[in-house]
């Protein structure tokens, strides 16, 4: 088993154990530092002793978060060495931060940011070596093995759009001449499929069939269940790996038996409190910088032009809402009054309004829309209703993720670049209806911690 379910969004097992160690890595590096550090009598008095683990533990915990906020746990990096490093870096800066924040609400403040550098001078060296062992001395150690049974065909179309991360140890094809197939090791099933699995030491099976009817090995699949061995339809293999629900692999009856779709009395509450809190610590904190954009939207645009853009969106239920951000285009965007996507070289975007949608400053005006209550701090982008009403009428399940409030940030944003065409929306679709099918509190703060690494880095910024 190389993944656990929580709160129906699956978390990988080995990233999950790396979290773990190296949050008991700055535990017991700061608990090291609390003792090293060359304190005078007074001070060795005032030092906790019962409490100096739960502190300690409090602290590799926040590191941890600061390092899942640089993504830091996901299964593949994508910049390398280089970029994992800078990302390591950005991490131990930003857990820094928290905590010598936190200090100020504990007793000795100064204290606890003296042992916060002695700290990390001890962790870094242990976090280094163990990132170096896991990413470049075992390569594969994070890879789940799977073993495809199915037709060529199939496969082809399953293996072109599968995650990375994943070992393909083979393929058992169910036609009588397998022949070669992109360079991957095909089996004949001439054996029961058991002791094909044990033996290319395979953790699970993905079937790959359009029609199973008549097809499958069903005693031999059950036969690898009991023993064990995880058996994937496709749909749920695109779900636990990649967090997506592909479109043309639903159909109305596997929707409507399959878990998830949370609606809740209590969970709508704490999910609308958890809006407001964190929305009027982000406006209170954020207050300056908001100043600071207005002013220089009327220093480049005029006085007498708009710093603040309203848009008519679609909201839950289908509901129409005016969304408000800081305005990144020209006045006359649309003086035609024809609505367009935007694109990635968007010349109606104005000097300003470039910096401020990569930084994502132009969305937060829209903590007002979440304060009353037409958005989330967490849902599906909300699209314009001409786009909408093209999309409902053309593609199927697109309704469905009006299920939900609209959020400033998303799974889709998150997981898919930003769109700019009908295309990309229904890419991003599938990402949506996996937020709808599978939200929570817990999946809400996730998606929030990763969209700080979105903020750093500009990734899916237009």
């Amino acid at each position: 088993m190389h993944s656990i379910r929580v709160f129906r969004h699956y978390l990988r097992l080995p990233l999950l154990f790396l979290a773990g160690l190296e949050c008991l890595i700055f535990a017991m590096a700061f608990h090291a530092g609390l003792h090293l550090r060359d304190w005078s009598p007074d001070i060795k008095a005032q030092a906790p002793n019962d409490e100096g683990w739960l502190l300690a533990l409090l602290v590799g915990l926040i590191y941890v978060l600061a390092m899942g906020a640089m993504g830091l746990y996901e299964a593949s990096l994508r910049e390398g060495l280089r970029g994992s490093l800078i990302r390591l870096a950005l991490a131990l800066g930003l857990g820094s931060l928290m905590l010598a924040t936190l200090s100020l609400a504990l007793p000795h403040p100064d204290l606890w940011r003296g042992v916060l550098l002695l700290s990390l001078a001890l962790a870094l060296g242990l976090v280094l070596a163990l990132r170096t062992g896991v990413y470049f001395l075992r390569p594969g150690l994070f890879r789940r093995r799977v073993l495809v049974l199915g037709e060529p065909p199939v496969a082809r179309r399953l293996l072109a759009a599968s995650p990375r991360g994943l070992r393909i140890v083979g393929l058992v094809s169910l036609s009588c001449d397998p022949g070669l197939f992109q360079g991957l090791r095909c089996i004949p099933y001439d054996q029961p499929l058991r002791r094909i699995a044990a033996r290319t030491r395979a953790d699970e099976i993905l079937i790959a069939t359009d029609d199973r009817r008549g097809k499958l090995p069903m005693e031999d699949l059950l036969d690898c269940r009991l023993s064990g061995i995880e058996v994937l339809e496709p749909q749920a293999f695109f779900e636990r790996e990649a967090g997506v629900l592909k479109l043309d692999l639903i159909s109305p009856s596997w929707l409507t038996l399959s878990d998830g779709f949370p609606h809740g009395t209590m969970t709508a509450l704490l999910k609308r409190l958890f809006d407001m809190l964190v929305s009027l610590l982000v406006l209170l904190l954020a207050w300056p910088l908001m100043l600071l954009t207005a002013l220089a939207i009327r220093i480049e645009d005029g006085w007498s032009a708009p710093v603040l853009y309203r848009q008519t969106r679609v909201g839950e239920h289908g509901r129409r809402f005016e969304v408000v951000k800081f305005r990144s285009m020209r006045v006359d965007a649309e003086a035609d009054g024809r609505a367009r996507w935007a694109s990635p070289n968007d010349q109606r975007i104005t000097r300003v309004g470039r910096f401020i949608r990569t930084t994502r400053i132009d969305e937060l005006p829209q903590l007002l829309n979440v304060l009353r209550g037409e958005m989330s701090l967490v849902g599906p982008r909300p699209e314009r209703p001409e786009f909408v009403s093209v999309l409902e009428e053309n593609y199927a399940y697109y309704g469905a993720r009006h299920r939900v409030k609209p959020g400033l940030t998303g799974w889709a944003q998150l997981r898919y670049p930003y769109g700019a065409s009908e295309e990309d929306a229904l890419r991003k679709l599938e990402y949506d209806l996996y937020y709808v099918k599978n939200h929570s509190l817990f999946l809400d703060l996730l998606i929030l911690i990763e969209t700080v690494e979105v903020v750093l880095f500009g990734k899916g910024a237009r």
